[in-house]
């Protein structure tokens, strides 16, 4: 299982950020802000919680001093939120709205597992001078 863990924690965290802020920004960049209720609210919410969470994870782009998270721990909740956003729409009932509002929490889950799959489980040591 290991040998498919390529993507380093440093380019997770990246992407942790990156899709915290896409998720957050996901109703207006997709065009669904109008249709109101969970299917708005549970993307930001949850880029709202990935940034927090990420931000004190045990892994590069942590912030020093309060890093409680393991990075195992941490890809279990990603695991979690990410298929929580992939049913949504089906859990949540509104995967008969048009196609702009629904796919995006599908498709942005699948691809969240998928780099849950592939994530390295512990950070690379960095070398501290002497």
């Amino acid at each position: 299982m290991d040998s498919i863990r390529f993507l380093p924690t440093s380019v997770h965290g990246v992407l942790d950020y990156l899709v915290g802020i896409a998720l957050i920004a996901a109703p207006w960049l997709f065009g669904f802000a109008y249709v109101g209720g969970i299917a708005v609210y549970l993307p930001i919410i949850l880029g709202i919680g990935l940034i927090l969470y990420s931000l004190v994870t045990k892994y590069e782009l942590g912030i020093p001093g309060i890093k409680f998270i393991s990075m195992p721990y941490h890809l279990v909740v990603d695991f979690i939120a990410a298929a929580l956003l992939a049913v949504s729409p089906f859990l949540f009932g509104f995967s008969s709205k048009p196609l702009n509002v629904w796919l995006p929490h599908l498709v942005v889950g699948i691809v969240v597992i998928l780099v849950v799959l592939v994530s390295q489980t512990h950070p690379k040591m960095v070398a501290r001078a002497a």
